[in-house]
């Protein structure tokens, strides 16, 4: 390999890539037009340039562009195809250019050698087929967005050979030199963002340290209650973002350019246009430059490192915004788009299958059909809802019908989030007139209530038949999520 070592060997790399290049690798034609970019034989691009080739095919592939700008990195050492003399880099073990590219497949190596954009491609295509892999573990399902779900496809493109297990089997410590480690460390200093130590353990992983097999994973879905970290390059015109820390706006898309003012750690601002690349065509970084408008009217450019995703319908201040942001930060809750949230919406009974789902990293394959004849096998959430209804999550509302446009009354939400949660049995009763002792749902608001996880809409009053705002449901399922909410 380039900068890093390559592990990888064997019959599974080569199947890998004959899969995947086997004549088909083409560069979206779009992109040169895009990063105004002309392959010149023996010629590195500039930074800004490399930085949109990279970013553009990320993108073009649904893979977040920090990880594959890190890779690049990481190989290259500098964003590097040819070396000082004008030749491409070639390594010891015959890894070709920026993406260090092995050629053992039936794709055209002259191009890998020659075309800087072509490489860039093959090492996203492989980096996408490492992801889709099912003998590759997975993280909270596996959101293509999220950077620390593609932590085991960032492995399998160096290897998963012993050198690159996470944990060291020896002392079960942190195996800071596994090559995913590394490309993870590079992601955090260019990007300027903080990822989330997965916390593995020796159990998860078999290997004979003295071997070249490849290491067994015993655990292959990984269920973390842990935020994670999204793109940052997913914002568009017209969403809200908030700032992660204190930062400067910037009258041009460069650090060189003077400052227009600060915004504070928490700020929300409008996104009013695509971002844009670093104006300093020379200068590396790997983040982004968004322009934003404050509420002032003020307008500028802050680096995507500095930005979140913020809801536009949640203000802030919200009693729901942390918990909703909880959820989101967990891939739990997604919005209803446009960069909504959708405050204020009643719940329906498949968005609440949908959320159970996927808080409790419930497996959506193999179930039986539930035999509902409103949820045939052609409906978009069949596999939820016939998975909540086999985990004994959810009912249908006869023994034929679910009814899944129907919204969640309070008594519903209290016996589905019973279900699941199982909170303790109590000798005390509850303060509501309208929930009388013989009701199919009276138990369940009882623990609910005594556990902390809800009250009454008044002191006495709990208003079983009223339906489940979208908010008001993720402070309830955060609270039944975590002990922690619920001692507020």
């Amino acid at each position: 390999m380039g900068h890093f070592r390559r592990a990888v060997t064997g019959f599974t790399f080569v199947f890998a890539l004959f899969f995947i290049f086997n004549g088909h690798v083409n560069a979206a034609e779009n992109i040169p037009v895009k990063c105004n970019f002309e392959q010149m034989q023996g010629d590195n691009p500039d930074y800004q340039t490399m930085n949109c080739l990279l970013t553009e095919t990320a993108q073009a592939n649904n893979i977040p562009p920090e990880i594959v700008k890190a890779i690049a990195e990481g190989e290259s050492g500098d964003w590097k195809h040819f070396d000082e003399n004008g030749e491409v880099i070639i390594t010891d073990d015959n890894g070709i250019g920026i993406m260090q590219i092995t050629n053992k497949a039936n794709y055209d190596e002259e191009r890998l050698k020659n075309d800087i954009l072509y490489n860039i491609q093959a090492g996203v295509e492989l980096l996408d087929y490492m992801f889709e892999r099912t003998d590759l573990p997975t993280i909270n399902g596996g959101e293509r967005d999220v950077i620390e779900h593609w932590y085991f496809a960032v492995m399998a493109y160096n290897g998963t050979k012993p050198v690159n297990s996470p944990i060291i089997q020896a002392t079960g410590e942190r195996n800071t030199n596994a090559y995913q480690e590394k490309i993870f460390n590079i992601i955090e200093d260019f990007n300027l963002v903080e990822l989330n130590i997965l916390p593995f353990t020796r159990d998860d992983f078999e290997y004979d340290s003295n071997s070249d097999d490849n290491i067994q994973f015993v655990t292959m879905n990984y269920d973390f209650d842990l935020p994670m970290t999204k793109s940052r390059h997913h914002f568009h015109k017209g969403y809200e973002v908030r700032a992660t820390s204190s930062v400067n706006v910037r009258t041009r898309p460069t650090t060189d350019s003077p400052s227009k003012g600060m915004l504070g750690n928490g700020e929300v601002v409008n996104i009013t246009g695509p971002f844009v690349y670093e104006e300093v065509k020379n200068r590396k970084n790997h983040f982004v430059w968004y322009p934003v408008k404050r509420n002032d009217g003020t307008t500028g450019y802050v680096a995507s490192s500095y930005l979140k995703f913020n809801f536009n319908d949640v203000p802030a201040g919200h009693y729901a915004e942390e918990e909703i942001y909880y959820l989101y930060d967990r891939s739990i809750l997604l919005g209803v788009g446009n960069g909504k949230f959708g405050l204020e919406q009643e719940l329906t009974r498949w968005q609440a299958v949908l959320l159970l789902n996927r808080a409790n990293h419930v497996s959506l394959e193999n179930r039986p059909d539930p035999g509902f004849t409103d949820v045939p096998m052609d409906y978009q959430y069949y596999k939820d809802i016939a998975a909540a209804v086999d985990e004994g999550l959810f009912n249908g509302v006869s023994e034929t019908e679910f009814n899944p446009n129907a919204t969640l009354t309070r008594r519903e939400m209290a016996v589905v989030l019973q279900r699941l949660y199982e909170f303790p049995d109590t000798s005390s009763k509850h303060p509501f007139t309208d929930v009388p002792s013989e009701k199919w749902y009276s138990d369940a608001i009882n623990r609910l209530y005594h556990a902390g996880v809800t009250d009454g809409v008044t002191a006495t009053t709990f208003a079983p038949l009223q339906n489940v705002t979208r908010e008001q449901f993720a402070v309830f399922l955060v609270r039944s999520m975590n002990e922690e909410y619920r001692l507020r």
